[in-house]
C-alpha cells in the first residue's frame, strides 16, 4: 500500500496515490491489449506521458510504434496528431500558417491556421529524415509549450506530448539530431524486434476477423492531475546524492567519473538528464506503490534517461561501444551511500 499523502500535496491534487497506479495500470493493460508484448516499451511511453515529457523511439519499420502513439491517444482519450517527416517537409507544415480570409463584408483579415503540432499526442514519424530547419521547429513546442507564429505566441493545450521515431538502419539522407535537440528527449526507448511466440500473436490479433477493441480509461484532464502528483513524491537527500554522483561520473573531467567513462566519453549527461532521472524514479516509485523514491528506482530509469545524452568518442565507436554500455559501467562503478 502507498504512504499517506502529505497534507500539502493533498492539498493539490485532487488523485491519490492509489488512484494514480489504478489508472496507470489501466493505461497500461488498454494498450496492451493492442500492442503485443513491449511490457517495458509500453512502462516507458506512460512514464514519460506522466512526467510531461516526450519521447524518441528507435526501432526497425513495422513495429507498431504508429499504433502505440494512437492507440494510447484513445485510450485516454486525446488529440492526436501523425506528422510524416520528408526531406521536403516545411516548418509551417508543422507549426500552422497565416491565411488571409475574407469576410462577408468583403473586408480582408488574417488567419492564423493551426499545424499538426496542435494535438495532445503528436507522432513525429522519422524525425531524421527532415531538414535540421524543420526538426527546429519541434523544439519550442517540446520545452515552452508554445508555438511562435510571426509575433504571436500560441499556447499548447496540456497534456502535450511529443514521441518522435527514427529508423536505426536507413541513415542514407538523413538528418540525425544534434546533441541539444536529443537532450529535449525525456527518454530515448529502443524498441526491440518481437520474438517468436510474439509474432505469431501479432499474426493472429491483425489477420484474424475481431479486433482488439480500446475503451476510454482516463482523460487529459486526469493525465495533468497524475503529472502533477508525480512532482510531489519526495526523495532522500542521499538517494538524490546518488543521482547527482551518477550524472557526475558520465563526465570524464570529473572526479566521479568511472573508467569506462574516462575511455570512451567525449561528453556526459546534462542537468535536463538528471531532472529525467529523478522524475522518471519519482513515478516508477508511485507505480510501485510507495511515495518514496529508492536507489533502483533510479536505476531502472537510467538507460532510457541517459542512452541519448551521453556523447562517446572516436574510440567508442571504433570499438562498438554503446551508449548503454557506458551507462550499465556508470551504475556498476557508482555504490549507493
Amino acid at each position: 500500500m502507498s504512504e499517506a499523502l502529505p497534507k500539502t500535496a493533498a492539498a493539490v491534487n485532487r488523485i491519490s496515490p492509489d488512484e494514480f497506479r489504478r489508472r496507470a495500470q489501466m493505461i497500461e493493460a488498454e494498450v496492451g491489449n493492442v500492442i503485443v508484448g513491449q511490457r517495458e516499451l509500453i512502462r516507458q511511453v506512460v512514464v514519460t506521458l506522466m512526467a510531461g515529457g516526450n519521447a524518441l523511439l528507435e526501432g526497425v519499420p513495422g513495429l507498431a510504434k504508429t499504433t502505440l502513439v494512437r492507440t494510447l491517444a484513445d485510450v485516454i482519450d486525446c488529440g492526436f496528431s501523425r506528422i510524416q517527416f520528408t526531406p521536403d517537409l516545411m516548418p509551417a507544415d508543422i507549426i500552422g500558417t497565416t491565411l488571409i480570409s475574407e469576410d462577408e463584408q468583403g473586408r480582408k483579415t488574417f488567419r492564423f491556421e493551426p499545424g499538426p503540432i496542435f494535438a495532445n499526442l503528436v507522432l513525429a514519424d522519422e524525425i531524421n529524415r527532415a531538414t535540421p530547419k524543420t526538426q527546429s521547429a519541434l523544439l519550442e513546442a517540446m520545452q515552452e509549450r508554445t508555438v511562435s507564429v510571426a509575433k504571436t505566441i500560441h499556447k499548447l493545450a496540456p497534456p502535450f506530448f511529443v514521441l518522435a521515431t527514427q529508423n536505426p538502419l536507413e541513415m542514407e539522407g538523413t538528418y540525425p539530431l544534434p546533441e541539444a535537440q536529443l537532450d529535449r528527449f525525456f527518454f530515448k526507448v529502443n524498441v526491440p524486434f518481437p520474438t517468436t511466440a510474439e509474432l505469431v500473436e501479432i499474426a493472429q490479433r491483425t489477420t484474424g476477423e475481431r479486433q482488439p477493441t480500446i475503451r476510454h480509461v482516463t482523460s487529459g484532464a486526469m493525465i495533468v492531475e497524475m503529472q502533477d502528483l508525480a512532482r510531489t513524491v519526495p526523495i532522500a537527500s542521499h538517494v538524490l546524492a546518488y543521482a547527482a554522483r551518477v550524472i557526475s561520473a558520465t563526465h570524464p573531467e570529473t572526479r566521479e567519473a568511472s573508467s569506462v567513462t574516462k575511455q570512451y566519453v567525449r561528453y556526459g549527461a546534462s542537468p535536463r538528464g538528471m531532472q529525467a532521472l529523478i522524475l522518471a524514479g519519482k513515478i516508477l516509485a508511485l507505480l510501485d506503490g510507495r511515495y518514496n523514491v529508492s536507489f533502483a528506482d533510479l536505476k531502472l530509469a537510467a538507460l532510457p534517461a541517459l542512452r541519448h545524452r551521453v556523447v562517446l568518442n572516436f574510440e567508442a565507436q571504433a570499438e562498438g561501444v554503446s551508449p548503454d554500455e557506458v551507462v550499465k559501467g556508470v551504475l556498476e562503478a557508482i555504490k549507493e551511500e
